[in-house]
């Protein structure tokens, strides 16, 4: 006999049986089973396998839960800590007289902690935040809903890459947002300001009718297309609302002010992938941010300025450290712009005080060095012509490309206004700033000026490879308020007379059209000839687009002389865009024909800067307190954001 069997050894396994040929007949009897009776047939190594993973993800999960709540704290936790930062004393242009909501409901200042500073700012400002008890209850929920809808449509606009002029190493230390410990306080004045008088009311009820325009239908985007009740995108930064912060708080009106502070708090945001044009961007975001830094004194605007800034520096990293003219905020990535391969010369040199003043503010010292670096680099060229600039420049050679023309116009212009305000920005201390002026008002003498016939108005127009041309851009109207601007900084007295005759004639270019506004370039006659007028206008170039810079030297002029002329040819301008701007729904529109006062053919679209410039320089005219944004405490960037001119060491 065979001795039995050994026992089988124990097996695990499960037993599937497939029945194949039969379909499933939705009965429920199989739902039915125990499944106790499914876990006990299980081997013990199954079981432990299942509840080992069971319990690793109910550990995964408690450790998410305890990161994500880390997280929503830390906001919180940010916040206070800009509180600490946040400079002694900060200015305020004296409080708004008018308030338009409650004024527990505007943003403003919490306390603050004295600290020392390298500078004071400038001894004549006065400028008190609005309260900030709660900027976020500003908006009602109908804005916000608003604010929800711009959002997603900002996100399905497409991007656009547009090429415009002006319209057409030291690290911080670790462990902080925002360096203040070297930092700058914001300035600070001591007078209240005077009400507003009958002209300064009229300006704010154009910004209110502009603003209310861009609210409605353009809430967070670029700019306003008033005709058609829409927006239009170039940078996806919200442009018109920064460039307008402080114009709000220079016109009083809290409200507003608190509504496009909770915006910049809550809805700008620089991570995305876009290309800004470095100049356009530096003088309107960069500078509007500052600018209400000073303002207000609230530290948001800093911050958002200090993050902005850096992700402007890939710009400069090029061959010859001449900034390229484009850079993309989210990918760091930074390129000429596509119709050529070199900047222009007034965009690489017309970002030095915003960044001079960010490095000031910050303690972070990087800005300012690659800024100045660009200007002591222009400095050393060849090829100017007695300290006339030619408009483009290689970002690779560092060298100046199409030698030969001379213009103020654009492309070139806000290089020569530079130089001055640096000079004056610096308490006047670098004097290779004020030389390269002074040399380059004189090439402008012998080089570019000139009389038309018959009215013998002085004018400035450009020089191709020795050749005159009668022509002057619109924007060369900023020239007058910047020579007027030296000679009260204590440069020569016949600058004075020059910023004179040519704001005459920039007036003339506005008055001699019949909307009363000036086309976008003229040519002057330069031969006398019966019938005809001093200014002549090409069909192609009869467009107003709102610009500022009659306006911008009206206001220097009044406030560097005192004659009144200037502010009634000021108030001319405003009725003039009542009268052919102004779109009923809300906004004004740039127009295509200043010479046809019965169909200006509006174009559709109201540019940043006339909230940012035209109406506040207007408003400046207007007033009569010399006080009210000192230009012995302030310099204004070419975008007219006012930035403290620094202290002697």
């Amino acid at each position: 006999m065979y001795p039995p069997a050994p026992p089988a050894p124990p097996r695990d396994f499960i037993s599937v049986t497939l029945n194949f040929g039969q379909s499933y007949d939705g009965s429920k009897s199989r739902r039915r089973r125990s499944c106790w009776r499914k876990w006990k047939q299980l081997s013990r190594l199954q079981r432990n396998v299942i509840v080992l993973a069971l319990a690793s993800l109910g550990l995964g999960g408690l450790l998410s839960y305890i990161s994500v709540a880390d997280q929503w704290k830390a906001p919180n936790g940010r916040w206070a800590d800009e509180q600490k930062m946040r400079p002694a004393n900060p200015p305020v242009l004296p409080a708004p007289q008018k308030a338009e909501a409650n004024p527990e409901n505007v943003p403003g200042v919490l306390p603050q902690v004295t600290r020392r500073h390298i500078r004071r700012g400038p001894p004549k400002l006065q400028i008190r935040a609005p309260d900030k008890d709660s900027e976020d209850r500003r908006l009602d929920a109908t804005q916000r809903r608003e604010g929800t809808a711009d959002a997603v449509q900002q996100e399905e606009h497409p991007q656009r890459t547009l090429v415009s002029w002006r319209g057409a190493m030291i690290e911080p230390e670790q462990g902080t947002d925002v360096p203040l410990r070297k930092a700058e306080a914001p300035t600070r004045t001591q007078n209240q300001p005077a009400p507003p008088n009958e002209r300064q009311k009229a300006v704010v009820d154009a910004f209110r009718h502009a603003w209310a325009g861009y609210r409605k239908f353009a809430w967070g985007h670029d700019e306003l297309k008033p005709v058609s009740r829409s927006f239009s995108e170039w940078f996806g930064l919200g442009l018109t609302l920064i460039d307008s912060l402080d114009t709000m708080w220079i016109l009083g009106l809290k409200k507003e002010f608190g509504e496009a502070r909770r915006w910049v708090s809550k809805k700008l945001r620089f991570e995305k992938d876009v290309d800004v044009n470095l100049f356009e961007s530096t003088i309107r975001v960069l500078g509007g941010l500052l600018s209400a830094y000073h303002l207000s004194g609230d530290a948001l605007f800093l911050q958002r300025a200090e993050d902005f800034g850096n992700r402007l520096m890939p710009a400069f990293q090029t061959p010859s450290k001449i900034p390229y003219s484009d850079v993309n905020i989210g990918t760091g990535v930074a390129h000429p712009p596509r119709w050529t391969s070199d900047s222009t010369v007034a965009e690489v040199t017309s970002i030095q005080l915003e960044f001079r003043e960010l490095s000031r503010l910050t303690g972070v010292k990087k800005f300012q060095e690659a800024a100045e670096e660009v200007t002591r680099h222009v400095h050393t060229l060849s090829g100017k012509k007695d300290g006339l600039v030619p408009m483009f420049i290689s970002t690779h050679s560092g060298l100046f490309t199409h030698l030969g023309v001379f213009t103020l116009g654009a492309r070139a212009d806000s290089y020569y206004e530079y130089l001055l305000k640096q000079w004056i920005q610096g308490g006047k201390q670098d004097t290779q700033l004020r030389d390269d002026y002074l040399e380059a008002v004189e090439g402008i003498r012998k080089h570019l000026l000139r009389r038309s016939e018959p009215s013998k108005l002085t004018f400035v127009g450009e020089l191709a490879h020795g050749r005159f041309s009668a022509k002057m851009d619109h924007l060369v109207c900023f020239l007058p308020g910047t020579l007027a601007l030296g000679a009260h900084h204590g440069l020569p007295a016949d600058h004075m007379e020059l910023a004179r005759a040519l704001m005459d004639t920039c007036y003339q270019m506005n008055r001699q059209m019949e909307t009363g506004l000036s086309p976008e370039i003229v040519h002057f006659n330069l031969h006398p000839q019966k019938a005809q007028k001093d200014v002549q206008v090409k069909p192609a170039d009869r467009h107003n687009l709102l610009r500022p810079e009659t306006a911008e030297s009206l206001f220097y002029l009044y406030r560097l002389t005192g004659d009144p002329k200037y502010q009634d040819w000021g108030w001319a301008l405003l009725q003039s865009f009542n009268t052919y701007t102004r779109v009923p729904s809300g906004g004004y529109s740039s127009i295509s024909n200043v010479q046809d006062p019965h169909n200006p053919q509006p174009r559709d679209k109201m540019e940043s800067f006339f909230l940012g410039e035209t109406l506040k320089y207007l408003y400046l005219l207007f007033s009569d307190d010399k006080d009210l944004l000192s230009l012995d405490a302030y310099v204004f960037n070419t975008e007219a954001h006012p930035l403290p001119i620094w202290a002697p060491a």
